[in-house]
């Protein structure tokens, strides 16, 4: 197993980590960040109680970024089909995480989501 990759480890941090005030405020947008949860790759950044390493599913036609976990939340915008989703939290019938690598951030319901690769559409058996 690599000992390093773009999930496990910050590109830089120097010296202790501590508690040493407030954590900076994350930009809501496309920092996947929020009072409980961050992105593996923002620990030691961010200080929140837990971290997730991302679980990247495919978007179905359809699908919409949402502000909240909810079918009246406001929309963010529609995500083109085919477009990976970094899964970072699962609650109900919801999703929360990123668009790819470095997009927006928000909530996409579960049924929208489909499995990174898919044996029937790739030709796997």
């Amino acid at each position: 197993m690599a000992t390093e990759d773009s999930y496990t480890r910050p590109s830089h941090i120097e010296g202790m980590l501590a508690m040493t005030g407030p954590s900076t405020p994350a930009e809501p947008d496309c920092l996947p960040v929020r009072g409980d949860l961050a992105h593996i790759k923002l620990a030691g950044i961010y200080f929140v109680p837990h971290y997730a390493v991302p679980m990247p599913r495919r978007t179905l036609e359809g699908a919409l970024l949402r502000a909240t976990g909810h079918r009246d939340g406001e929309t963010i915008t529609t995500i083109e089909a085919g477009t990976t989703f970094n899964v970072l939290d699962i609650a109900g019938a919801w999703t929360w995480g990123q668009i790819g690598e470095d997009g927006l951030v928000g909530y996409v319901a579960l049924d929208q989501l489909a499995p990174a690769t898919d044996p029937a559409t790739d030709g796997a058996a």
